[in-house]
């Protein structure tokens, strides 16, 4: 059970405390509700983007990392479709610096063109490295636009197309920022040798003088239901053929999740997994498979992918797959094999809490779902999970009709 402590400063900015004495760090969490389902389609990339300028300095410290290091201290900072969080960890003892530092880079970050142009070339070339330039990097390009007709979950956080970023403006980027960068549409958490009373005081300090911003409604193109399966044939300069298929799935907060996160865990959780004893093991249609999601808010996508042993037939490889999905459709899976699942997950979740900086990102993502309380109830939801919400909700998701599958295959 994590315990925590949650209060609001009147600009909005939502804060949490979770003390934690037996460790001499500390963590300072600041999660933004923004991410690249929030761009303009024509605009895209910019929260990524921006995760990298909020590194470019502030107009009183021109340098973010240099009084970070001297404090002792490390951060990072990542971009999702759905948000965009940044996290510094440092001896509790100079947490204030890691407050002026935070707070001040939301209050007056530096807009110039100097740094935009560094920052620009910096994401541009990462988007020609991962996504352009390296073997199979397009494949979640095409797939996502192959899946989704409507909602922002069409392109990546990367961006749609490299030219959105290259002609990025500073006018575009001032107001990007204060429309999402505000204390009203963000999350402070504080984790480690910490204690409310100073977090309280180092909020207000550091955080309450800035002005709240208005508070972002979202109101997204939803994505309608698909009710006819999509199929494309790409070729490429790539070492092995590869088989992709994903499946509309439910969000975030439904059942219909938790039950799909565990079926992706009885396809493909390990070498014991179904995917990988057929198909791997026995069949030898794959030298690699998986079955994953990526744990979006909104509804995504469940996706089973592999690479193909040379010379395997590409309808071979599908129709062995699709053998093993309908068996999950078919037949119940037994309760042992529902239950280590349940117990990988249950092992997972545990895990992911052992740190201060884990727990501080996990309480963050759990208040901007709704409820940080969340933290400490959500294996609950995957525990009530039966054999027959399995079968139900295989067959809800593995329709052919609800399916895209792209057949990606080798130049060579």
């Amino acid at each position: 059970m994590i315990q925590f402590d949650r209060f609001i400063l009147p600009n909005g900015l939502r804060v949490i405390v979770h003390e934690d004495h037996s460790t001499p760090m500390a963590v300072l969490n600041m999660m933004y509700d923004v991410g690249s389902r929030d761009e303009d389609p024509n605009k895209t990339g910019f929260a990524h983007l921006f995760e990298h300028l909020m590194f470019g300095g502030s107009i009183n410290i021109e340098d973010y990392d240099e009084p970070l290091q001297m404090a002792g201290g490390e951060n990072n900072a990542y971009t999702t479709n759905d948000l965009t969080n940044y996290y510094i960890q440092l001896p509790a003892e100079n947490l204030e610096t890691a407050f002026w530092l935070e707070s001040d880079r939301m209050l007056s970050l530096a807009f110039n063109e100097k740094s935009l142009d560094v920052q620009r070339k910096v994401v541009c070339e990462e988007f020609k490295e991962h996504y352009i330039n390296k073997p199979y990097g397009d494949v979640w390009h095409k797939l996502r636009e192959l899946a989704y007709t409507t909602h922002p979950y069409r392109w990546m956080t990367i961006g749609k197309e490299l030219s959105h970023v290259e002609n990025a403006t500073l006018d575009d980027v001032k107001g990007f920022f204060f429309k999402h960068y505000r204390p009203v549409n963000a999350i402070l958490v504080v984790t480690g040798h910490v204690t409310l009373d100073e977090v309280k005081r180092l909020s207000e300090k550091w955080f309450g003088p800035i002005e709240a911003g208005q508070k972002y409604n979202r109101m997204l193109p939803q994505e309608p239901k698909q009710t006819e399966a999509r199929r494309i044939q790409v070729e490429a300069e790539v070492p092995l053929d590869a088989f992709f298929k994903n499946w509309h799935m439910a969000p975030r907060l439904s059942n219909g999740y938790y039950a799909a996160d565990l079926i992706g865990d009885i396809l493909s959780g390990g070498g014991s997994s179904r995917l990988y004893q057929s198909l791997v093991k026995e069949k030898q249609l794959f030298s690699s498979i998986d079955c994953s999601h990526w744990g979006s808010i909104e509804p995504g996508l469940i996706t089973i992918e592999g690479k193909l042993v040379k010379g395997v037939k590409m309808e071979d490889a599908e129709a062995g797959v699709m053998e093993e999905v309908e068996k999950i459709k078919s037949e119940l899976v037994a309760e042992s094999e529902l239950t280590k699942v349940k117990n990988k997950t249950e092992s997972m979740i545990a895990f992911e809490d052992m740190t201060i900086m884990n727990r501080a990102n996990s309480l963050a993502m759990y208040e901007l779902l709704g409820d940080a309380t969340m933290m400490n109830t959500e294996l609950q939801k995957y525990q009530t999970i039966t054999v027959e919400d399995i079968k139900r909700v295989s067959n809800e998701i593995f329709d052919e009709s609800n399916s895209s599958t792209m057949h990606y295959f080798s130049k060579s």
